[in-house]
């Protein structure tokens, strides 16, 4: 996964902390959101100040296993001696990772800063001067707790690199990211990429089952305070409240975004020689509107750069989902793609008008996230002026955010046997769901399928799929232009009944 840097300013020299885990200043800091939102705010009221960079060479030339050699000692965890239900391990600085991130601990009515001392890690094989460990800070952290066994604290979420974050709910592999805020993705212009710059963690009580966190975020454009409520679980949920505020005007703000990974699946097969039939993060984009219809977009690895969108306004919810659940679809005993978790995304309050962008980008392997998903508000916030978000995050495996109906399963492209080969494209897409399993074998189903003006429908057909008990529809279809996409659309009614969610795909240029 593409790693972004970090940036804040120079931390000050490291405090002696001998064998305590590490110093605790006595200095105050904002801790409650109302504190952060203020520093946001005049943050956003001055000129940007680019953070300093504070990474030794030694440690800037770093490969990506030296700088793994490098690791957090468990024993010396933050909270680890006071017997509370969670724990925080950090991140050493190294490679992309050339500024530090302020961590601070919120206890009672005081907030302390966190500092960094090299006494909690251990450096392996590398062989660094003490020198050049003396004025580092934290790369970032992650928060630990017990959901898969009691016997032991699981990793459940992760903030490392500019605002991206990741979590876990019960037997889940991480895979697809979550960001603070995306700021002109898939512009000419260029993406510019805020940071979390400092963070405030609230020490729980000893049955807390929650954890509040507090960061301050930057960028040359965008300051804001965020809050997030982790309650980690076989749905991890995170709460997100967030208070943004612009220095200047942004073209493309894009609201709680999602970044994940398709490189091949049913519907694209790979382009190399794989023994895995299908490798992705997510395999589709799900969409709650807010006039309550489902939609599916498939995802796709396309040639060249695709950006989609759906106008929707006070959206109920979106994500992007892994609704392929079943190993030998991937056969990677590795990866283990089939417990990649689906995150879904419930607005808080009313969102206005706006859209859900989808942004496709053309990957040659797995190691680069190619798929952005988030929310682009139509009237964004003026320079100076709040814009106040709220939302919930689900990380989700045994039991995702689907339609009540019948929901897609998969999308097929190719035909089968043809005695004369022809130019024609061929797509099967099965449904499954309760609307779907009360129907008798003999119910007559009706495919409603359009396509844009690129593309002509020649053949739509439904059959029933007698194995799971779900519906397949077959479209046949020609493109006009070879050089540019078809939109299709299209669900299963019978009379004047919707049975589906709305099958939306795209079939990207040639």
């Amino acid at each position: 996964m593409a790693s972004y840097t970090l940036q804040v300013s120079r931390m000050a020299r490291r405090f002696a902390c001998g064998a305590l885990l590490c110093c605790l200043l006595p200095a105050a800091f904002a801790f409650t959101f109302e504190d952060v939102a203020a520093r946001a705010k005049k943050l956003a009221a001055s000129p940007y100040a680019p953070p300093e960079k504070n990474l030794p060479r030694s440690l800037a030339n770093l490969d990506y296993d030296q700088l793994r050699d490098i690791r957090f000692d468990p024993a010396k965890a933050l909270w680890r001696n006071n017997r509370l239900p969670f724990e925080i391990a950090f991140f050493h600085q190294g490679r992309s990772f050339d500024t530090p991130v302020r961590i601070n601990e919120i206890v009672g009515k005081t907030a302390h800063e966190i500092r960094f001392d090299p006494k909690l890690f251990n450096y392996g094989a590398n062989n660094l001067p003490a020198k050049d460990l003396a004025e580092l800070g934290y790369a970032g952290f992650r928060v630990h707790y017990p959901i898969n066994t009691l016997a032991y604290k699981d990793e459940v979420l992760t903030f490392q690199g500019a605002s991206y974050f990741r979590a876990l709910g019960k037997g889940q592999l991480y895979g697809l990211s979550a960001r603070g805020l995306a700021v002109d993705t898939a512009l000419s212009s260029g993406e510019e990429f805020p940071q979390f710059t400092e963070f405030w963690v609230e020490r729980p009580g000893p049955t807390e089952k929650q954890l509040t966190i507090y960061a301050l975020l930057d960028s040359r454009r965008v300051a804001g305070a965020y809050r997030f409520v982790l309650r980690p679980g076989i749905d991890t949920v995170i709460d997100v409240k967030a208070q943004l505020y612009l220095r200047e005007n942004v073209t493309k703000l894009g609201i709680a975004p999602l970044t994940s990974m398709y490189f091949f699946g049913e519907n694209q097969r790979s382009q190399v020689e794989d023994y895995r039939p299908e490798v992705h993060d997510s395999d589709g984009l799900s969409i709650h509107s807010g006039t309550g219809e489902w939609i599916w977009r498939p995802l796709v690895n396309p040639k060249r750069l695709l950006v989609t969108s759906y106008a929707l306004t006070n959206p109920a919810g979106f994500g992007l989902m892994q609704r392929d659940r079943r190993f030998a679809d991937y056969e990677d005993l590795e990866a283990r793609y089939e417990m990649r978790p689906s995150v879904w995304i419930e607005p808080k309050g009313q969102w206005g008008a706006g859209r859900v962008e989808l942004v496709q980008i053309p990957t040659p392997d797995e190691t680069n996230d190619n798929i952005v998903a988030y929310w682009v508000p139509d009237a964004p916030p003026k320079p100076g002026a709040p814009l106040d978000i709220e939302y919930r995050l689900l990380w989700q495996k045994e039991v995702e955010r689907r339609p009540p109906s019948s929901w897609t399963t998969q999308t097929r492209r190719g035909h089968g046997w043809v005695r004369k080969p022809d130019d024609t494209i061929a797509l099967m897409v099965d449904f499954e769901g309760p609307a779907l399993k009360k129907l008798p074998v003999d119910a007559t189903l009706l495919p409603v399928v359009s396509a844009d003006p690129n593309g002509k429908i020649l053949e739509t057909n439904v059959i029933r799929n007698e194995v799971n008990g779900g519906w397949r529809m077959t479209v046949k279809l020609k493109r006009v232009d070879e050089k540019k996409p078809v939109e299709l659309r299209g669900y299963l009614s019978t009379d004047n009944t919707t049975l589906s969610e709305t099958w939306s795909y795209i079939l990207s240029p040639e």
